[in-house]
């Protein structure tokens, strides 16, 4: 059948009655994750509710005042799932939330009309998406099928729906990605008067002057000889127009130059960056080799050794987590640690950092998952070296002691 939503999908509410509603389970997506909700499986007598389909998600709003949290389509229904319980036959009344749905038809009508346009353009195009079937854009082809898009807009072409039965010859003659397995009723075909006809089950636009505008953002590699197309229409143009102005506008604040020269500006700073990063690399090895050539002169030295080195995120901007790895084995190296016990560590004083542990292999073998343990890390090593990433350093004393314990076995000559 062709839902109410199908046959006027400008219909914004409507009254219908309840056929069914039982206990179901849906597994729904909230912020990434993927949360399984109890509620309800409800099937109306009609809906302008779109279920989710044709590359085009399903609607939200609310019936009898419950909200729809999703609407799928088994054959010929479409199952609407809630959080709390209508009567069967009860007479219900279906918001729809306009706006979503608006930007999905401008959405879904846009890729029609790119689509249609690319082919004739010979920007050939796999039927699945908006996926050109060529490795590689010319320039100005992109520029050319946004002037086109754009005026067949402008020239104010009607948008209509036609339901044949799947004998009738004419299906045959329009584009078509082929039935779903469990489709029933008659097929519905999008027709852009004098531009595409296209087998399809979404809602559209009755006018492509509906459309607004089509901004096409660029293209991209897809697999294997393809090109992905990346566009955006109608609503959602003035909305990222309008989030590009409030980004330039922060970026001129920040820095201080008009918004023609924010890229020179940026490249200037990312190049200042290396250059004081670099020079703060450089630092580091001289000061890790004085540390450690000052513990070496010690003539009360002993056989353990043991510094943290703490940085603030926010006071060290130019800090390298490469640089703290260099710092920490060239003191290692430097020291030698073939009878001395070296524990080092970098990261604020009570959270994450990194860490290396050097000594006796038979020491550092035995010791060393217990000092990743305290640190609640993870870590490898071999050859008398165990070092890695430590997720909170709250509990280093603890671990600096159970290595002091360690170091003197060596004085005792137990090891």
């Amino acid at each position: 059948m062709a839902f109410k939503c199908q046959r006027d999908c400008y219909m914004q509410e409507f009254d219908t009655c309840v056929v069914s509603c039982v206990p179901a389970e849906s597994t729904l997506e909230n912020n990434g994750k993927k949360d399984k909700l109890k509620g309800f499986n409800l099937k109306l007598k009609d809906t302008i509710l779109f279920p989710e389909g044709g590359g085009q998600p399903d609607d939200h709003g609310t019936v009898g005042g419950v909200p729809v949290l999703r609407v799928l389509r088994q054959g010929p229904e479409a199952v609407h799932f809630i959080s709390s319980a209508l009567e069967e036959g009860q007479e219900v009344h279906i918001k729809l939330d306009w706006e979503r749905r608006f930007d999905h038809m401008q959405q879904h009508s846009g890729q029609h009309l790119i689509t249609a346009l690319a082919d004739t353009m010979d920007l050939r195009r796999q039927r699945s998406s908006i996926e050109l079937d060529t490795a590689a854009v010319k320039p100005g082809e992109m520029e050319a099928l946004e002037a086109a898009v754009n005026e067949k807009i402008r020239a104010h072409i009607p948008v209509t729906v036609n339901l044949l039965s799947i004998d009738d010859p004419a299906v045959e003659k329009v584009r078509s990605r082929g039935l779903p397995d469990d489709h029933a009723g008659p097929i519905r075909i999008i027709d852009i008067e004098g531009v595409d006809a296209n087998m399809c089950c979404g809602t559209h636009v009755s006018n492509l002057s509906h459309l607004q505008v089509i901004k096409i953002l660029g293209t991209e590699k897809g697999k294997k000889n393809k090109t992905n197309l990346i566009f955006i229409a109608g609503s959602r143009v003035l909305k990222y127009a309008e989030k590009s102005y409030s980004i330039e506008k922060s970026l001129t604040g920040l820095l201080k130059t008009g918004a023609d020269e924010h890229v020179d500006a940026v490249d200037k700073l990312q190049k200042t960056v290396k250059r004081l990063q670099k020079s703060n690399l450089i630092i580091l090895r001289e000061m890790a080799v004085l540390i450690a050539q000052n513990f070496k002169n010690k003539a009360d030295r002993g056989n353990f050794f043991s510094l943290h080195k703490c940085f603030s995120p926010s006071l060290v901007p130019f800090h390298s987590k490469d640089g703290d790895n260099e710092f920490m084995n060239i003191i290692a190296n430097e020291i030698g640690f073939q009878d001395i016990v070296i524990f080092l560590t970098v990261g604020e004083e009570k959270g994450a950092g990194l860490f290396l542990l050097a000594g006796p292999e038979n020491i550092v073998t035995e010791v060393g998952p217990r000092v990743s343990e305290l640190l609640q890390g993870k870590g490898a090593g071999k050859a008398g070296r165990y070092q890695g990433k430590a997720n909170s350093l709250v509990k280093r004393a603890e671990a600096e002691a159970l290595l002091k314990e360690h170091s003197c076995k060596l004085t005792a000559g137990e090891e």
